[in-house]
C-alpha cells in the first residue's frame, strides 16, 4: 500500500496582534531588569479629550511583517542600553520562532524606574 503524503495547506492561517502581544509581554517577563510593562500616556489633541492611556505593547502588522512598541519599567540600577537590547532580542526571537511572523523592528520605550522600597527617601 503506498500512500502519499499530500502537504498541500487545506487553509489559511491568521495570528491575532493580541496572541503577538501575549507572546511579547511573557518573554519581557523574562528579562532581568524588566518590573513590569509600562501603560503609556498619549497626547490627542482633541478638546473633548486631554489625553488617553494605551496598552504597553502595540503591535504593527504589515505584509506580515511586525513591528512591535513595548513600554517598561525598569529595575533601579539596571542597565538601560544593555536591558534595551537583550528585550529587543527575546522579544524578536520569542515571536518569529512561536509564529514565523518577520519582526523588523522591537522598540523598546523606557516609561519609568522602579526603586526598592527599602531606599530612604530623600528629604528636602
Amino acid at each position: 500500500m503506498n500512500v502519499e503524503n499530500n502537504k498541500q495547506p487545506s487553509g489559511s492561517l491568521k495570528i491575532s496582534q493580541e496572541v503577538l502581544a501575549t507572546i511579547s509581554n511573557y518573554a519581557a517577563g523574562e528579562i532581568d531588569g524588566v518590573v513590569s510593562l509600562a501603560d503609556t500616556y498619549t497626547p490627542i489633541k482633541n478638546f473633548l479629550r486631554k489625553g488617553s492611556i494605551s496598552k504597553p505593547i502595540q503591535i504593527s502588522l504589515n505584509d506580515d511583517v511586525a513591528v512591535i512598541d513595548i513600554s517598561v519599567n525598569l529595575k533601579y540600577g539596571a542597565n538601560i542600553p544593555q536591558v534595551a537590547e537583550t528585550l529587543q532580542k527575546a522579544v524578536k526571537d520569542a515571536v518569529q520562532n512561536m509564529t514565523g511572523i518577520a519582526v523588523s523592528k522591537v522598540n523598546v520605550h523606557v516609561a519609568g524606574i522602579v526603586f526598592p522600597q527599602t531606599m530612604p527617601a530623600i528629604e528636602q
